[in-house]
This record gives structure tokens, C-alpha cells and sequence, in this order.
């Protein structure tokens, strides 16, 4: 467990700052869509009262699972969101500014779950409006940690023969969405990386913790990550992304929340797949630390 926190230190940052003698919480924005705010499922309203929904729509979602599981770690975060379902970064720049255009601690930004609605698998439009949204929060506070969250394969686009990943294997979209975020990475020297959750799918499925394909029936002892539109994710899929970004952000071992974790509990899920969703959240954060 020393081992992988160390680890994950070169990722993450520090979550607890120090002045004047007294802890101080760390600030982080999340800006995103559905995929964000946990469309879907009962993570949508999860311990809404706990974060502050800078569109005043009562969000929860993946930002109270972080606020959850970094307050069972001991850390302390004042966590924001601003969300708009259907939508990539640039609505945000466009719309938005003046709500997001602040000094925050830590970013996180999500945007549409194709790269580009019109062109799917096109990452043109966030390389651009990722780059520009660094800038700005780098701005306001040049000591910014600006992260990029890549999403998953939508089942939807891969099994239906109208989708864009029609006829590849299930992983596919998510390679193809990671490399679009790769590129806004990598256009940018002021993002300090991917939180690669498609990848963690990927990883969720390989490893025979969850189906491939909904569409076929669920095998018995595996989970689908899929809400019932097989698009959203359900309460197992936004908890291997909320594992995703707090063992990145944090530097923390999602491991070290254990198979008591409180927002496991109140989920459904049980200590056995709260466990085996963190152990795939460990390899995949010490994965992509070794790249």
C-alpha cells in the first residue's frame, strides 16, 4: 500500500495545504455533462447538500462521490460543479465563463462523450477549447492543476449498427476518446494530464468484473456499467470514475477506502464489488504512472 501511494504521488496533488498553522481546504471545479453529474442514476442526486452546483440544479454526482471518498481519507476539499447535460467544453466557454471564471485549486473538465457530437471521434474542438480553458484557469491561479477526464465506450454506438463503433470491440471507442484527450493533453503544457476512466472500463471488463454487452443479457456474477439506455453510466460505472479521478487528484490509493466505503453502501453495491472496483481503479492509476 506504501508502494502504490507513492506511486500515485507523482500524479496527484498534494490534498491539504498548510497557512498560518491551519488546514485549509483544497478547491476543485468539475465541469462536464451527464456524464459528470451521474445521469441516470441515484449518483445524480448523491449527497447533493455537500457540494456546491454552480447552476443551481441540486447535482451530486461524481463530485460528492470525490467529496465522499476524500472525507473518508481524511482530506479536506471544497468541491464545485458546473454541469450541462448534452454538452462539450467549448458550450462551457461559451455560456458559462463567467460562472467557472475563478481561482480554483484543481480542475477537472469532461467533455462531449463522442469528442464531437457532429464528428464523432474528432478531437479537434477539445484540443482547442481544452487549451483555452487552461489558460484561463491558469490565469487565475497559475499553481492550477488542470486534469482532463477521457470517458468510456457508450454500448449504444458499438453493438447497434447506427453507432459510430459499430462492428469493433467494446474497448474501442474508449482507446479512440483517450487519444482525443491524449492530443488536448498534449496541445496544452498547462494540463497536467488524462484521467483515463474509459481505460478503467476497459480494464473492469477485461478483468471479467463487468459485462461487455448489455444488450445480450448480464452473466451472472458480473455488473453492467451501463444505465438502461446503455449510453449513461450506471452506479457502477460513475463509481469507477469517481475512484478514477480521486486516486488521481489526491495521489491517494482508492484501495485505502476499503470494503466499508459509506458511498458503496448507500449505492447498493456491496463490500466485494466496492473492493474489486478499487483494485481495478489501483492497477489502472499504476499503469498509466509507469507510461
Amino acid at each position: 500500500m506504501g508502494r502504490m501511494n507513492s506511486i500515485l504521488g507523482g500524479v496527484g496533488a498534494v490534498a491539504i495545504s498548510m497557512v498560518g498553522g491551519a488546514a485549509q481546504a483544497d478547491t476543485i471545479l468539475f465541469v462536464g455533462n451527464s456524464f459528470t453529474f451521474g445521469a441516470l442514476s441515484p449518483v445524480w442526486k448523491f449527497h447533493s447538500p455537500t457540494v456546491t452546483d454552480l447552476n443551481g440544479g441540486g447535482v451530486g454526482g461524481v463530485p460528492a462521490l470525490f467529496k465522499t471518498f476524500t472525507g473518508e481519507g481524511g482530506l479536506d476539499y471544497t468541491v464545485s460543479l458546473e454541469t450541462v447535460g448534452g454538452k462539450d467544453l467549448q458550450y462551457h466557454l461559451d455560456n458559462k465563463r463567467a460562472v467557472i471564471d475563478q481561482a480554483w485549486d484543481h480542475v477537472i473538465l469532461q467533455s462531449f462523450s463522442t469528442l464531437d457530437a457532429g464528428k464523432p471521434g474528432d478531437p479537434t474542438s477539445l484540443v482547442a477549447s481544452a487549451g483555452v480553458m487552461a489558460k484561463m484557469f491558469r490565469a487565475r491561479n497559475p499553481k492550477a492543476d488542470v486534469r482532463l477526464t477521457a470517458t468510456w465506450s457508450r454500448a449504444d454506438l458499438t453493438y447497434l449498427s447506427t453507432g459510430h463503433w459499430y462492428g469493433k470491440p467494446i474497448g474501442q471507442m474508449a482507446k479512440d476518446v483517450r487519444a482525443g484527450y491524449d492530443q488536448a493533453a498534449a496541445g496544452s503544457p498547462l494540463i497536467a494530464g488524462v484521467i483515463e476512466v474509459g481505460s478503467a472500463w476497459n480494464r473492469a471488463i477485461d478483468t471479467g468484473f463487468a459485462d461487455p454487452n448489455p444488450y445480450d443479457g448480464i452473466e451472472p456474477g458480473k455488473v453492467d456499467l451501463w444505465a438502461y439506455d446503455n449510453y449513461h453510466a450506471s452506479s457502477f460505472g460513475y463509481y469507477i470514475e469517481a475512484l478514477m479521478v480521486f486516486g488521481s487528484v489526491t495521489g491517494k490509493d482508492p484501495l485505502s477506502l476499503g470494503p466499508k466505503e459509506t458511498a458503496a453502501i448507500e449505492l447498493g453495491i456491496s463490500p466485494a464489488q466496492a473492493t474489486a472496483m478499487q483494485q481495478i481503479a489501483h492497477d489502472e492509476l499504476a499503469a498509466q504512472a509507469r507510461h
